[in-house]
Formats: C-alpha cells, sequence, structure tokens
C-alpha cells in the first residue's frame, strides 16, 4: 500500500516511511509532571497561599472543619432538649449525659467557630464588618449564654443552635473554596507548560541547570520536541513552535533567528540557541498565571452585596435585640427571661440561607463554566456576561482547539476509511511532527487498534509516504 496525505502547514513538514506488522495495545505510561511554578513566581505564590491560611480560606482547612463539627453536632442535637421536644423522645441516659449538649456544643465553637471569630476581628480592624462579623456575634452570643444557663443561670441554652450554625457555615465556606480551587487548579496546568531545567550555553560546553537560575541574556539550547524555558529571541537554528497552549493557534510557528519565543511552548524538529530576555514574572506565562490569581481573589457584585446585607443585617440585630430587651424590662418581665429574647434575636438574625445561598451559586457558576472551556479573569465579568448578545473576535483563523485532528478521510482502491487511519497512524505514531500526533489522537478517539511500527525513519519534505509489507484487521 502506498500512503500520501499532504502536509498543508508551510512552517513544518516531514516524510515518514515505515514497515507496519503485527497489531499490538499500546501501552499506557504515567508522565511525571512538575508542580512548580515558573521561577519568580514562587514568592508571590506563596505570599498568596500564606495570606489564605491566614484568613481561614483553604479548602482543606474547611473541609476538615466541617466533618469534624458534623460528627460533633450530632450527640449534640441527639442529647439536647430541642429533637426530644419535637418529636417526643427520650436520649439514652447515663452518668454525665447531661453534659453531652455543653462539652460537644463547646468544641464546635472553639474547634468550627473560631474561624469566624477571627475573621470579624480582621472585618472590625478594616472597619467593614460583614457576614464573618454577623456570624461571629450569632455563635458568641449564643456560646456564653448557654455557658452561663449551664452554670446555673435561669434560662434554655442554645448548644444545638450553636453547633448547627456553626456547621452550616463552615459548608458554605467549604462550597465557596471548591470553587476557588478550580481556578488553582487552572494556575497549575499553566506552570505544567514550563520545564524543570534548561541547557544553558557557555563558550563551548553545555550544562543542564535549574530555570530559576536562568538570567537575561543567557543562551539556550532548545532541542527538538522540548519546552521553551523562558522568554526569549532565536539566535541560531531553524524550527517551527507550537504555541497553541498560549496562543490557542493550532498551526506551529515558522522560527528563526531574530524572531521572539514564548516560555511554556513546545519546540518542533528543529534545534534552536535562544538569547533570554524574560524570566520569571517578566515572561508571558507568569502574567498569564498573575491574571488567574487576580480571579481568585476577585469578589462578584453578589458577593459584595451579601456583605453589604450582612453588615446592615448586623446593626438591624443589635437594634433589634437592644429593643427587645427594652420592651421586656419594661413591661416588668424578669432580667433572665428578658435576655433570653435578646439572644434568641441575635441568634436568629445570622441568616443562614445568605450564607449558603452566595458560595453555591459561585461554585456552580464557575464550575459550568470550567467544564465549557472558559477561564473566568473575573467573577464580575462573569456576572456581566448574562447581558452579552454578540461577540466579536480579532482575526479569523484562532477559534479552534489548539490541536490538529482528522476532519475527513478519502482513500482509493476501496479501502475501509478506518482501516486507512489505523494505518496512518500506526506510521505517525513514533513521529513528533504536529499533524502528526492530530492522526494518531484522531484513530484513538476512534477506539482504533493501531499497529506497530518498525524501520521508522523521517525526512524533511512535503509529505508522509512508506510502504508496508503486511498488515493486520483492526
Amino acid at each position: 500500500m502506498q500512503h500520501h496525505h499532504d502536509r498543508h502547514n508551510e512552517n513544518q513538514e516531514s516524510a515518514v516511511k515505515a514497515k507496519v506488522v503485527q497489531p499490538h495495545h499500546p501501552e499506557h505510561t504515567e508522565h511525571k509532571i512538575s508542580d512548580a511554578y515558573p521561577p519568580g513566581m514562587h514568592a508571590q505564590h506563596s505570599e498568596h497561599v500564606e495570606h489564605d491560611k491566614h484568613a481561614g480560606h483553604s479548602i482543606a482547612m474547611f473541609r476538615r472543619k466541617f466533618w469534624l463539627s458534623l460528627v460533633l453536632t450530632i450527640p449534640t442535637l441527639v442529647w439536647g432538649h430541642m429533637l426530644q421536644r419535637a418529636f417526643g423522645y427520650t436520649a439514652p441516659q447515663s452518668p454525665g449525659a447531661m453534659w453531652i449538649p455543653p462539652v460537644f456544643g463547646t468544641a464546635v465553637f472553639v474547634y468550627g467557630g473560631w474561624v469566624f471569630i477571627q475573621g470579624a476581628v480582621r472585618e472590625l480592624r478594616a472597619r467593614l464588618p460583614g457576614m464573618m462579623t454577623l456570624i461571629a456575634l450569632a455563635i458568641s452570643v449564643a456560646f456564653v449564654f448557654s455557658a452561663a444557663v449551664t452554670l446555673g443561670y435561669p434560662g434554655m441554652p442554645l448548644w444545638e443552635e450553636l453547633s448547627t450554625l456553626v456547621t452550616i457555615m463552615l459548608l458554605g465556606h467549604w462550597i465557596e473554596m471548591r470553587s476557588i480551587a478550580q481556578a488553582q487548579g487552572a494556575l497549575k496546568e499553566l506552570a505544567k507548560l514550563l520545564p524543570d531545567t534548561a541547557v544553558r550555553v557557555v563558550g563551548d560546553r553545555l550544562e543542564e541547570v535549574p530555570v530559576s537560575e536562568l538570567r537575561e541574556r543567557d543562551i539556550v539550547l532548545v532541542r527538538p520536541g522540548a519546552s521553551i524555558p523562558a522568554d526569549g529571541v532565536a539566535r541560531e537554528g531553524e524550527s517551527s513552535v507550537n504555541e497553541a497552549m498560549i496562543t490557542g493557534e493550532s498551526r506551529p510557528v515558522r522560527k528563526a533567528a531574530g524572531d521572539k519565543v514564548i516560555a511554556g511552548t513546545v519546540n518542533g524538529s528543529g534545534s534552536l540557541r535562544i538569547e533570554v530576555t524574560g524570566t520569571g514574572e517578566r515572561t508571558a506565562l507568569a502574567g498569564i498565571m498573575r491574571l488567574v490569581t487576580q480571579a481568585q481573589s476577585s469578589r462578584s457584585r453578589a458577593q459584595a452585596l451579601a456583605d453589604r446585607a450582612a453588615f446592615a443585617l448586623t446593626l438591624v440585630a443589635l437594634g433589634a435585640g437592644l429593643l427587645t430587651l427594652i420592651v421586656w424590662l419594661s413591661l416588668h418581665a424578669s432580667t433572665a427571661f428578658a435576655i433570653e429574647r435578646l439572644v434568641t434575636v441575635l441568634v436568629i438574625a445570622c441568616p443562614h440561607a445568605l450564607g449558603l445561598a452566595i458560595p453555591l451559586v459561585i461554585a456552580i457558576s464557575t464550575t459550568l463554566a470550567a467544564h465549557s472551556g472558559l477561564l473566568v479573569r473575573d467573577r464580575r465579568g462573569l456576572e456581566d456576561a448574562r447581558n452579552i448578545n454578540s461577540v466579536v473576535f480579532d482575526k479569523t483563523g484562532t477559534l479552534t482547539r489548539g490541536e490538529f485532528g482528522v476532519v475527513n478521510v478519502q482513500t482509493a482502491d476501496n479501502l475501509a476509511l478506518d482501516e486507512a487511519l489505523r494505518l496512518a497512524a500506526a506510521i505517525e505514531r513514533d513521529s513528533e511532527h504536529t499533524i502528526a500526533k492530530g492522526i494518531v489522537r484522531s484513530a484513538e478517539e476512534r477506539k482504533l487498534a493501531i499497529p506497530r511500527a518498525e524501520a521508522f525513519e523521517a525526512f524533511p519534505g512535503g509529505c508522509c509516504s512508506s510502504r508496508t509489507f503486511a498488515s493486520s484487521g483492526p
């Protein structure tokens, strides 16, 4: 069988000769990719993470606090007065059973509620009381009053209300952090584009060094198929560079002496000597990563509105609670009775729904956007997207998937389409060409059994040819 196909990419072309033998099942290999951030971005990312931890905004922390608080809340509810009265049952009694709600409720307040106390302190220091302040007010009042009642003050303790409030708010913040983690996942995917090491040219010798040690005006050697370690200008050599991961353009871009190259893009079949012009935070890749980082800290109008509502509700709750206390005292109610009503107003003023609704909406919207291939740079932009009725693109030819693929197959001599694609994929599997990778990927997507090719040899040229001595059915 004589197999031909044109390489319509004038930037890089190759011809391949191979002998196809019996089919086999390709082995699955795992490639370990570094999670390292681009050099110069380490400090910035670490500062961002440390700030999040200082603010209590960690998905792992909220997940851990929620599940443990939920476990502690269950016995609080079972031995508390509220469910027993509502469902008419009596909890198992044992020595010390009366201390189960106070002990477990206190544990929930200290372990799960402390993050809200810290958040409230930061909001008050910034003179911007919001949701954290309202939550902290409710759980603190509930804890102090319940502890006083447990120690003998007249009234009904609120251990169940305290535990459920803390647990529900932890769930809301966990959901919100999961949506933020999606942006962090996009950040890590960008970081994977950059290699860990680079080959630096020093006089007549080559040395392999960490990317973080590269400096401007260094000359680096980029071998065929390797990722470009830093922004720079080609000084020697010719090749085609796959910039799809940065620009979305699937066709490789021809590079020669004097052309600029971008860190994280993949070199083609030629070798390049590149003069470094930008490392660390001065690379284009680092700039994209900064945009993703900014998206993590951006706030939507709904979030800002929720905080303003929480601030107003805090003032209303304090005012209503004080008014309740004054009215009951003026009606000659006992002090314990009036304080119990004051506490009740402050606790129920904390909006469980508001604490859950906003994070849930954010999580759902960002998840749907991510599944659709959209990276949300600013959450306000996501809100404004509902008003879009037309989209204008700057030029044609870039609205692609960023990769080649087979869209149509034509054969001669009544050769089956899948058989032709299967044999072509066998020939191209050992090639580093982007079109070859697209052919192999298309065959794999169609679940075709790709035979093993032998005597592989690549030639620069305008087509791909091979002679097959034996082949087997799909």
